[in-house]
C-alpha cells in the first residue's frame, strides 16, 4: 500500500496529512509558521514538528512514506529554494518535493495535475502548471514589482478612497461613503479623515467587504472596482496561460484566498472570466473548496506515479479536519 504525505506551510500554520493510496486518512499534525522568510528557525521546527506529529498518529516511519510533497510559502526563487531544500532534506524522506504553496492550492481545486490558479486574500498571487508539467507564477511581490491590486487590503484602499471622492465631490455618488462611516463609527467624514490623515486612525482589515456589499446593491461605483480588479486579476492568468501555451487547453482556473472565496462579488469573478476566456476559451472557472494540504498529498500522489482513480478523489475531498486551516 502507498502512502503519502502532504505539508502545507504557511506563515500562520503548517499543517501536515498522511494518506494511503485510497484516500483514507493515516494521521495529521498542526505547528506554527512555516515560513522561512518570517523566521528561519521557528519555520524548521514547526514544518519538523508537524510531520512528526502525522507519522506518529499515523503510526508509520518515514521510511513507510512513499512520496512526500511540500508546499511553502515563500518557496518564491532559486534562493529561497536554496534555504528550503536543506531543510525539508533534514527530515530525511525517501522521495520529496518542495513547491511554492499556490501550487497546492492549485492542485486541490482541480481533478487535474495542472492548471492555473489566482489567489486573492491577504496578498495577491497566480500560478500555473501546463500538462508537460512546466510552471509559471507572478505577483506576490507589490505594485513596484508589475502586480495590480487585487488584494484584501487593496479593496480596503478602493473603499476608502472611494469615499473620500464622493464625499470632496472629485467622484461620483456612492453608498460607500455611508457604510465606510458607519463601520468605523464616526459621525462626521470630515473627522474620519483628519484622524487617518494624521495617522490618529488605522482602516480596519475588513474595510474591503463593504465593496462587495454596495456592489450586491447595485452600487455602481462598486461594481467599477470589482469589474477593474477582476480584469486585472484575470490579466495575470491570461500572461500565464500565453507563457505555458495553453491558449487551445481545456482545464481549470481555481479561485483561492478569502477575497474570491468567501465572497459574493459575481462581478469580479465574471470580469476574471472574461479575460480568462479571452485567450483560453476552454478554461473554467472554479473556486477553491478543498483545504490546501489536500492538494499537496494529491501532488505527492501524481509526483509518484500513482493515479487518483475517482473513488480515491471522492475519499480526499470528503476529508474533515480536526483543526480548521481557514
Amino acid at each position: 500500500m502507498n502512502i503519502f504525505l502532504g505539508v502545507d506551510a504557511g506563515g500562520t500554520k503548517t499543517h501536515a496529512l498522511i494518506v494511503d493510496e485510497t484516500g483514507r486518512v493515516l494521521g495529521q499534525g498542526y505547528s506554527g509558521n512555516g515560513n522561512h522568510q518570517i523566521n528561519r528557525a521557528e519555520a524548521e521546527r514547526n514544518v519538523h514538528s508537524a510531520c512528526d506529529q502525522a507519522l506518529r498518529e499515523a503510526n508509520i516511519t518515514k521510511d513507510d512514506v512513499t512520496f512526500a510533497f511540500f508546499g511553502m510559502a515563500g518557496a518564491d526563487r532559486a534562493r529561497d529554494l536554496a534555504i528550503l531544500r536543506p531543510i525539508i532534506s533534514g527530515l530525511e524522506f525517501k522521495r520529496f518535493n518542495i513547491v511554492c504553496d499556490t501550487m497546492i492550492g492549485m492542485r486541490a481545486g482541480t481533478v487535474h495535475p495542472y492548471g492555473l490558479v489566482i489567489i486573492s486574500g491577504t496578498g495577491f498571487n497566480c500560478a500555473g502548471r501546463n500538462a508537460q508539467g512546466v510552471q509559471a507564477d507572478y505577483g506576490g511581490f507589490g505594485y513596484m514589482f508589475g502586480d495590480g491590486k487585487g488584494s484584501g487590503s487593496d479593496f480596503a484602499v478602493h473603499a476608502f478612497r472611494s469615499a473620500v471622492r464622493a464625499w470632496d465631490g472629485r467622484g461620483e455618488p456612492t453608498m460607500l461613503l455611508d457604510m465606510v462611516l458607519k463601520k468605523t463609527g464616526y459621525d462626521s467624514f470630515d473627522a474620519l479623515y483628519e484622524d487617518v490623515l494624521y495617522g490618529h486612525e488605522t482602516l480596519p482589515p475588513d474595510l474591503g467587504k463593504l465593496v462587495f456589499e454596495a456592489a450586491e446593491q447595485g452600487d455602481s461605483v462598486a461594481i467599477s472596482i470589482l469589474e477593474e480588479e477582476g480584469e486585472e486579476l484575470g490579466n495575470a492568468a491570461r500572461a500565464i496561460i500565453r507563457k505555458l501555451h495553453m491558449e487551445n487547453e481545456s482545464f481549470d482556473v481555481v479561485l483561492a484566498g478569502s477575497v474570491l472565496q468567501k465572497s459574493k462579488g459575481l462581478h469580479l469573478v465574471e470580469a476574471i472570466r472574461r479575460v480568462v476566456n479571452s485567450v483560453a476559451p476552454q478554461a473554467n472557472i472554479v473556486k477553491l473548496e478543498m483545504e490546501p494540504v489536500v492538494g499537496a498529498v494529491m501532488s505527492a500522489m501524481d509526483e509518484s506515479g500513482h493515479v487518483i482513480d475517482e473513488a480515491a478523489y471522492a475519499a480526499l475531498k470528503s476529508i474533515t479536519f480536526k483543526v480548521s486551516n481557514k
